[in-house]
Order: structure tokens, then C-alpha cells, then sequence
């Protein structure tokens, strides 16, 4: 009889165990994405302007929110860094940034449309409608145009 309650006692513990892993996981999938609404906006190293200037995001740069403390949010970008945000300085916008070092822009969905620009990496766009794997999309200096899904982020 013990050692049946040991046995299910320990299933129950591993049962509960991997509840809880898998609830954690579920949240850290979960994450929001955001976009930066002004002109630019500092990312600092941590949740208040007493912290460092890690680097500048321009408008439409999008992020991750990973945590939120006060009016600050701490940020994961396409590069993996970290930093943190004032809240005002973000909202939930379907943003990209391009991924590769030299991306076309085109007039239309596709590749046969003629490209209107080229646009380097890390230059982030606002986001217009998507067709198949194809995203219309603007800059915040208004260039309009088409890029595919796979040179973004």
C-alpha cells in the first residue's frame, strides 16, 4: 500500500511539474509585438531614463514586449538584444524590418514587377496589406511597395 501512494505521488509531482513548464512556455510564446510610434525613441538598458542608451529605434521599428514594469517595457528586437521602452513610445502596430543586406522593393507582388528601391538591413516599414507571401508596405518617409515575407522580420 506505500509503496502504491510513493509511486502515484510521484507521478502527481511530475504531472504538476510539467503543467506548470508548459503554462511558462505558453507565455513566453505569447509575447506581444509592438512597433515604435515616434520618430525615434531611445532603448535603454534599463526601465528609466537614469539608464544607458543602449542604441535608437525609428518609427515603425518592431519589438517584442517581454515584461512590463511601471510605464517601462523591456523589448527584444530582430536581433535578439534586449533593452527597455517608455510605454508611451510603442503601440501594438504590424510592423517589419527587413533581414537581409540588400532587399528590392517592388511596384507589385511579385518578382517580375519592377523594383521601385532597394532598402538595406534593419530598415523597418510599416505594414499595408499582405498578399500570398508578399507585403505591401511603407516607410515612415512614405516610400510605398512590395516586399517578400522572406526578407523581413
Amino acid at each position: 500500500m506505500f509503496r502504491n501512494y510513493f509511486f502515484w505521488n510521484r507521478i502527481r509531482e511530475g504531472l504538476i511539474t510539467a503543467i506548470i513548464i508548459l503554462t511558462v512556455s505558453g507565455v513566453a510564446s505569447a509575447a506581444e509585438r509592438y512597433a515604435v510610434t515616434g520618430t525615434l525613441a531611445n532603448i535603454r538598458s534599463g526601465p528609466g531614463t537614469n539608464h544607458k542608451i543602449l542604441y535608437e529605434a525609428e518609427k515603425y521599428y518592431p519589438i517584442v514586449i517581454l515584461q512590463k514594469t511601471g510605464n517601462w517595457y523591456q523589448i527584444e528586437d530582430y536581433e535578439g538584444d534586449i533593452g527597455w521602452i517608455f510605454k508611451t513610445l510603442v503601440s501594438k502596430m504590424y510592423t517589419v524590418i527587413t533581414i537581409k543586406s540588400k532587399c528590392n522593393i517592388r511596384s507589385g507582388p511579385t518578382i517580375k514587377d519592377q523594383i521601385l528601391f532597394i532598402s538595406e538591413k534593419g530598415v523597418p516599414f510599416q505594414v499595408l496589406k499582405m498578399e500570398g507571401k508578399w507585403i505591401h508596405i511603407r516607410h515612415s518617409e512614405g516610400y510605398e511597395g512590395w516586399i517578400h515575407k522572406s526578407l523581413v522580420w
